[in-house]
């Protein structure tokens, strides 16, 4: 019997791969471009001297490791892995616009509401502080030292232990189920020829795929710590036509969706839950920087992952949830209105000043992708020159940024009120005042620049040049942008305190 964490697993049947070897045949013939393919060469001066190894080109059964035959255990057999909340392999939901009469109108609420804000106030439980480096109170145990959460030997429980709990890991639910469903999806709309056309190969699309299978985990591991009124999957409306806006688009969903749940994590009664969460969410990370690479982007051209308040990460997501099924849990959190930036950078340019109005986001959403319907000559898909180029790539160097410090921007915002979210049941809503800042949320900085009224719910600003830490610019990757009423000092752990100031939200692709 092996055990493994959580769930015992029983041997059972497994075929080990064979590990490559040199004996025997099964080695294709030198490629002439590479030099000879015989197993000798002679030099100027007639000697004979070995070939280097040949680049294999075809493969066999060269050897054999020691394995036995195992399968995992099913069903109701003892260390049976549990069920999936919905298919990794197959199946995508409908799409489109929502078009019917909703039944039920806003957020969820409770019966009471305690206070309009939360006020500030002093924290006097911290007064730890380590001069030495020498410990200050008795060690509970041998190596280990006095302190912690979840260390006193209480067993754990997997599931959420609050109102806040539960609302935010749901939020997170949410997360996972569209981002199952656009890998699905994304695999499925376009051919191997729409993937070859962008400069992705079968390989790439597998990845993607692959993606949406790890999703298929991710929404089985929340649904099991919120129990039986955890939210089902719903319907899309997504806003791309080609390759390239996919992964544009994906660039976007998936920084929220990170960006979202580390926003939260630190805050969870259920540190239990907390821990499993991180699990998840370290392979979200990784997906988020291989689609990068697929846009031809630098892959994490930042130091820290932002992260922000569950109602920022619900106004970005909400937009492209279609419908959701009958009685399905809905949601505390709040909707703002939609922030645009019309100036937004078009990752399919070699020249990113170049972005007319209108095509560095397409449409009437916060997080819609740019076009990539734009002349040949002005792409930078098939460029082959290091500086220039967007194609796929581990990396990318830009000779011309995305943005940079000091750039203006163009905005416009909506009104409150729009119907938005499941069913067109939840309505943005705002208790700011009249704009005055954009708020810039990146890595662990929140910057505020001031925001320059040019008409009617328009404006512009200028891109800050704070760093992070010296050499690190604060803006960079992708970004999130509030107007705000006020630039009230907040810090990564408190940035909730900003929502009463928040007028409307958006996002920016910066790097």
């Amino acid at each position: 019997m092996l055990r493994s964490g959580v769930v015992v697993a029983l041997g059972g049947l497994a075929v080990a791969a064979p590990a490559p070897g040199h004996h025997g045949g099964g080695w294709g013939s030198f490629p002439s471009a590479w030099g000879p393919s015989s197993a000798s060469s002679s030099s100027e001066s007639g000697t004979t001297t070995a070939a280097s190894d040949a680049i294999p080109t075809s493969f066999t059964l060269d050897s054999q490791i020691p394995a036995i035959t195992t399968l995992p255990p099913t069903g109701t057999e003892p260390g049976a892995a549990p069920s999936l909340v919905s298919s990794a392999t197959t199946g995508i939901t409908t799409h489109g616009p929502y078009s019917g009469t909703p039944t039920t109108i806003g957020a969820e609420h409770a019966s009471t509401t305690l206070s309009a804000t939360i006020p500030t106030m002093a924290n006097t439980l911290a007064t730890y502080y380590n001069s030495n480096g020498k410990l200050t109170e008795p060690e509970p145990t041998p190596y280990m030292p006095a302190g912690g959460v979840g260390v006193n030997g209480t067993l754990p429980v997997y599931m959420v232990q609050s109102d806040f709990d539960f609302e935010s890991v749901a939020l997170g639910l949410h997360q996972e189920y569209i981002e199952l469903d656009l890998f699905h999806y994304a695999a499925e709309i376009f051919s191997e020829q729409d993937y070859l056309d962008a400069g992705l190969t079968k390989e790439d699309r597998d990845l993607i795929e692959f993606m949406s299978i790890q999703e298929a985990g991710h929404a089985s591991l929340l649904t099991n710590m919120l129990g039986e009124a955890a939210p089902k999957q719903c319907t899309y409306d997504y806003p791309f036509t080609t390759v390239r806006e996919f992964m544009d688009f994906n660039v976007k969903l998936t920084r929220w969706g990170e960006s979202g749940t580390w926003g939260f994590l630190s805050h969870l009664n259920s540190k239990e839950v907390a821990t499993l969460i991180v699990q998840a969410e370290a392979i979200e990370a990784r997906q988020q920087a291989a689609v990068r690479q697929m846009l031809g982007l630098h892959p994490f051209p930042f130091w820290f992952a932002p992260g922000v308040p569950q109602s920022w990460h619900w106004t970005l997501l909400a937009q492209y949830i279609s419908s959701c099924p009958e009685n399905n849990t809905r949601l505390v959190w709040q909707n703002f209105p939609n922030l645009y930036i019309d100036n937004q950078p078009n990752p399919n340019r070699w020249s990113p000043n170049d972005t007319a109005p209108g095509e560095g986001q397409i449409g009437n959403r916060a997080g819609n992708p740019s076009s990539s319907d734009i002349p040949e000559d002005e792409s930078c898909v098939n460029v082959n020159v290091t500086g220039y180029s967007c194609g796929p790539a581990i990396s990318r160097d830009r000779n011309e940024p995305l943005s940079f410090a000091g750039r203006e921007i163009f905005l416009h915002w909506d009104d409150p009120g729009l119907a938005v979210g499941p069913n067109n049941s939840y309505v943005t809503s705002t208790t700011a005042g009249e704009p005055a800042f954009v708020a810039w949320v990146g890595q662990l900085n929140v910057t505020f620049t001031p925001l320059t009224i040019t008409g009617n719910n328009t404006g512009s600003s200028y891109q800050p040049p704070n760093e992070v830490f010296e050499t690190d610019p604060a803006v960079n990757e992708t970004v999130f942008l509030a107007l705000t009423d006020s630039d009230l000092y907040v810090t990564p752990f408190n940035l909730t305190m900003l929502n009463p100031h928040v007028r409307a939200l958006g996002i920016f692709l910066a790097g």
